[in-house]
């Protein structure tokens, strides 16, 4: 049997996240290549459906990344997606999801190697966890 390979899909901010996710690129910065980018304009902007829907059809986690708090370019979109996290870690842990397979990290612009080791250590702490249990469940 082969090794498990996580598979993670991250919402990440225009402004910050991605252009970090840019910059590892650009540096040849090494990190696994588990990671599925979509960027959205603001963390904000990401409905709690975005993160439930690839969760329940198999992924193994979701990463939320966006502009240090403060620093949103649309004023208080990281302040709103941290209120929505919140609440949806609690409706996924009911669910019967272990919490920890959704991280929201504040990721600048200029943070390219941090990029690289937020998505190194969620690959690794996907992998302790082992595959999402709706695999399993729906024989994904």
């Amino acid at each position: 049997m082969s090794q498990f390979e996580p598979n993670i899909i991250a919402f990440v901010c225009n402004w910050c996240t991605y252009a970090a996710a840019d910059l590892a690129g650009t540096s040849r910065i090494q990190y696994p290549p588990n990671v599925k980018i979509i960027r959205l304009m603001c963390s904000g902007s990401v409905d709690p459906i975005f993160v439930m829907k690839p969760l329940l059809e198999g992924a193994d986690g979701v990463l939320i990344g966006g502009c240090h708090p403060g620093d949103c370019h649309y004023t208080s979109g990281n302040y709103k997606a941290r209120r929505r996290i919140v609440i949806l870690k609690t409706i996924l842990e009911n669910m019967g999801f272990e919490s920890d397979r959704v991280w929201l990290r504040w990721i600048s612009a200029s943070e390219g190697k941090a990029f690289a080791g937020i998505v190194t250590d969620m690959v690794d702490n996907i992998k302790k966890l082992g595959p999402n249990p709706m695999k399993e469940k729906w024989d994904l």
